[in-house]
């Protein structure tokens, strides 16, 4: 008996390490509703918990698919208190995915995100996250019956694997981001990016622009067209997703003092799907360099 004890014991904290670890998304609840009918109960829910919606549209030109980019005073106040490449933090979002004949309603799980690109730094405003997680709870229960379950992963990701997170040996981490271009100051940066969203370029369209108050950092979201781009490498490697990560997108681009970065595609795509097998991220090895050759564009 006392040796059976000593197991228990000895399993407890792995079994509890493992109940702690984290998923990318989180699945708000179900609904036999269209996602036209459902879209404006949901971004009206989200707004009616302070919560923005900043931009929305339909990624991959999948009209299974819908997203909304939100964010909230919880998320700024956060990136302002740090500053940095944690703009990247600043928004979140929610999916509406068509499967199987029902609408499931996914959201950005603001806790497993929030270690990632806050890093160590996470515990400066944990407290800000756990504020706006229950924001999008409430808004989720006020549009349909709450479910809850995060998914993305069969494992997930303990905060301390997020804090150093890259996909293997050899991969790309957080601060291993693709500087796109430098400028003489933030105000050029910004209007680089500005002019020529406003001009157009090939096969990329502005989703969202969040400035952060105070701080040198604009982050902007856009949805990428054309033969290199959502419609070609979202079906591969969330084909089989059971729920999809429609969440997943859209694509950041962070303008940081007077420095243009995306985060690293190998770093980007693996976070989001963190159980990616080699073989499927092997066929779309040329994706990150098309996603840095289609943004590049907005600062040539």
């Amino acid at each position: 008996m006392k040796a059976f004890r000593i197991l228990i014991l000895l399993i407890l904290p792995f079994s509890w390490a493992s109940a702690q670890n984290l998923k990318p998304y989180v699945l708000g609840f179900e609904s036999n509703k269209s996602i036209t009918e459902l879209k404006q109960q949901v971004k009206g829910n989200l707004i009616a918990n302070q919560i923005n919606v900043v931009g929305e549209y339909q990624p991959a030109s999948d009209k299974n698919r819908w997203i909304m980019v939100i964010t909230a005073s919880e998320l700024t106040n956060a990136v302002k208190s740090v500053g940095g490449l944690t703009g990247f933090a600043a928004t979140l979002r929610v999916a509406l995915t068509t499967e199987n004949g029902k609408t499931k309603v996914s959201f950005t799980n603001p806790i497993y995100w929030g270690n990632a690109y806050f890093q160590k730094k996470f515990t400066d405003v944990e407290s800000n996250y756990t504020a706006l997680n229950i924001k999008i709870q409430n808004a989720m229960k006020a549009s349909g019956t709450y479910i809850g379950t995060e998914f993305g992963s069969v494992d997930g990701l303990s905060k301390y694997d997020l804090h150093d997170y890259h996909y293997m040996m050899g991969m790309p981490y957080f601060d291993d981001t693709v500087e796109l271009q430098d400028f003489e100051s933030y105000a050029d940066a910004v209007a680089k990016v500005d002019g020529s969203v406003k001009e157009g370029v090939p096969n990329v369209q502005m989703v969202y622009k969040l400035t952060i108050p105070g701080k040198d950092l604009t982050v902007y979201g856009f949805a990428l067209e054309g033969d290199k781009g959502e419609a070609t490498f979202l079906p591969i490697i969330d084909g089989g997703s059971n729920p999809k990560h429609t969440a997943f997108l859209p694509y950041e681009l962070l303008v940081m003092g007077d420095e243009v970065h995306i985060l690293h595609g190998r770093f980007r795509i693996a976070l989001a799907f963190p159980d990616l097998t080699m073989g499927t991220f092997s066929k779309i090895m040329s994706t990150p360099g098309a996603i840095e050759e289609l943004l590049e564009q907005l600062v040539d």
